[in-house]
């Protein structure tokens, strides 16, 4: 029988999707303990927001790769762990793949040591990603005016599709979401992994190579330039934080239905958009002015398009996105708008 968890335990929860998980779970009347570094731009901001709304939240301030004594304390009083701690961005791990592989593989495999080692046993969600299919170059794509299109993927990308890390940051998350998975499998932990693809919503402190949709929105907002890789016309789907954290809840509730499972978690094929060619007039109809940006050449491993199949999620789990691209992207420019001072 599947019981709503009563200790969750959030590595990375001053982050983005953290720090909205975080809030959610609070507000549900949950205890929730941030693990955190707090290294991350935002992260002690997001901070400040979360003990205002009150509730029974542990604050510990660690690190996955140094503080091992410190996780195994807090896994073993905790129901769930949602593991969100990581370095995020394929540029950085290109500069510093050690660092990158440390905190990305090694950090996730204390997490998974942590609870085969415990007890109690938490069941564990993992945020892994769509980078763990890498370029994607076999895939036929056909170019529009403003977009990339699959000629043979209508439904997006499954969860079957040979995986094929690409850049070191694929290589470690890759690693990880393996790792995750195999725990299910040898140890008999209760294990989901989620491959995200591109997530947006507000306290997302975005910058160039990770979290665009934002980053494109403080920067239009504030002023800062802004440089597109490629030619703007690759195409993701895009999932609002909201349904996220719902997925993630689904998904403990049904843990003892799905643990093992790997799952990707996005918009799907009917919440799309390229980068910018479709981005760009959306922002200047909601910010009211034109946009000007620079050009700059494709970034390693970029896909021209990555769509997420849910349909494993629907049928699974129920779950389908709620929040279109056209409200979440609005609701993103009026939270930015609202709370400009964080951004300076």
């Amino acid at each position: 029988m599947n019981t709503y968890p009563k200790t969750i335990l959030i590595t990375g929860g001053a982050g983005f999707i953290g720090s909205n998980s975080t809030a959610y779970f609070l507000k549900k009347k949950k205890d929730v303990i941030i693990f955190d570094n707090f290294s991350r731009d935002g992260s002690k901001k997001n901070l400040k927001w979360l003990k205002s709304l009150g509730g029974n939240l542990e604050i510990v301030k660690a690190d996955l790769r140094y503080n091992q004594k410190i996780l195994n304390r807090l896994v073993k009083k905790s129901d769930v762990v949602i593991h969100l701690a990581g370095q995020v961005a394929v540029t950085t791990s290109v500069e510093n793949p050690r660092e990158d592989f440390d905190i990305n593989a090694l950090g996730t495999f204390n997490v998974l040591e942590a609870i085969r080692k415990s007890k109690n046993k938490p069941s564990i969600v993992y945020s892994s990603t769509n980078k763990v299919y890498g370029g994607m170059e076999g895939v036929r794509v056909k170019e529009l005016k403003n977009r990339y299109v699959y000629k043979d993927y209508s439904n997006g990308v499954s969860e079957k599709f040979p995986l094929d890390f690409h850049s070191p940051y694929g290589c470690s998350k890759g690693a990880a979401d393996q790792y995750v998975r195999d725990y299910a499998r040898i140890y008999g932990l209760k294990t989901v992994v989620f491959r995200q693809s591109c997530i947006y919503g507000p306290r997302q402190f975005g910058i160039e190579d990770q979290g665009w949709v934002a980053w494109f929105i403080i920067a239009a907002m504030l002023g800062k330039s802004i440089t597109i890789y490629g030619d703007g016309k690759q195409v993701r789907d895009l999932l609002y934080i909201d349904d996220l954290i719902k997925a993630y809840e689904l998904a403990f509730k049904n843990i003892n239905k799905i643990k093992g499972e790997v799952f990707n978690l996005g918009g799907g094929s009917k919440f799309t958009m390229s980068v910018w060619k479709e981005l760009q007039p959306l922002l200047e109809k909601y910010l009211g002015k034109k946009i000007k940006v620079t050009h700059s050449d494709w970034r390693p491993g970029d896909q021209k398009i990555y769509v997420s199949n849910t349909r494993k999620m629907k049928k699974l789990l129920g779950w389908q996105p709620k929040i279109t691209v056209e409200e979440g992207v609005k609701k993103l420019c009026d939270w930015v708008k609202k709370n400009k001072n964080l951004f300076s």
